[in-house]
């Protein structure tokens, strides 16, 4: 098999997957717009009665505190892990390993009677701290990795010219890392909008602080067979997330691709 019938297959492989991947959004869109009337009032009415501009604020509160918290204390923690040699690091790795494989079901209800125990359920606090947890083991994995992947004549260089750790880190290996660390931020920011198990438990009475994807199920319970409103409602949920990725998908690719996971 030559080279230009090779890419020929593996373009039409990915045209179908493609394909199989949009097909549902489409038919989501679709539903959302009443296609051929092309009704975009669904769309204010599911914004109105569903109460998204709470939901909505709500979830970038969130998601913006959690994935900026995180992002710095992974980073640092990676820093570390990663370039440093100290007793007991192995230790602490394995413990940063172990919050990626413990799942949120195993923990959810002891982690709400803590936070009611100190009366930080139904609260934002209540919503940040245990998602910042379980980014920064992610984090923490990631930019551990990427850090030890960092040529050490990178960081010789840095000490020769008298930069400190802190300097190295901040001035040398997070610009150089900036598509990993995108990579990351990316992640964590699809993962802490789209978490729907923690607000349903931990946001039990208060309306208002209800996320968008908590927002939505309730949302779906009042509407059940509107589907258009339903898909309005979705499409409004999904549209933070899919337009993030859409501006950074090039620096997500290059983080992912920068051996940002080799050891």
């Amino acid at each position: 098999m030559n080279g230009r019938t090779e890419r020929f297959f593996n373009h039409a492989i990915l045209a179908v997957f493609a394909v199989i991947a949009v097909f549902p959004m489409i038919g989501v869109l679709t539903q959302a717009l009443q296609f051929p009337d092309l009704n975009f009032s669904n769309f204010a009415d599911a914004w109105r009665e569903g109460h998204f501009s709470t939901y909505m604020r709500n979830s970038i509160i969130v998601t913006a505190v959690t994935v900026a918290v995180a992002a710095v204390l992974s980073i640092m923690a990676g820093y570390a892990l990663g370039t440093m040699r100290f007793r007991g690091a192995g230790i602490v790795f394995l413990l940063f390993l172990a919050g990626l494989t413990i799942p949120t079901e195993a923990i959810v209800v002891p982690l709400y009677f803590d936070l009611r125990s100190v009366g930080l359920d139904n609260s934002y606090a209540g919503l940040i701290l245990p998602q910042v947890a379980m980014s920064v083991a992610f984090g923490t994995f990631w930019m551990r990795a990427y850090f030890r992947s960092v040529p050490r004549s990178l960081l010789e260089a840095a000490r020769i010219d008298g930069a400190n750790g802190w300097t190295t880190l901040w001035r040398v290996l997070v610009p150089v890392g900036r598509p990993a660390i995108l990579t990351m931020l990316l992640l964590t920011t699809m993962w802490t909008w789209n978490e729907f198990l923690l607000p349903l438990v931990i946001i039990n009475s208060e309306e208002g602080l209800r996320t968008a994807p908590l927002g939505l199920s309730f949302f779906q319970g009042t509407h059940k067979t509107d589907y258009s409103l339903l898909m309005a409602g979705a499409l409004i949920i999904a549209a933070p997330v899919v337009t993030a990725y859409v501006f950074l998908q090039r620096q997500f690719i290059a983080g992912m691709l920068s051996g940002a996971i080799k050891e």
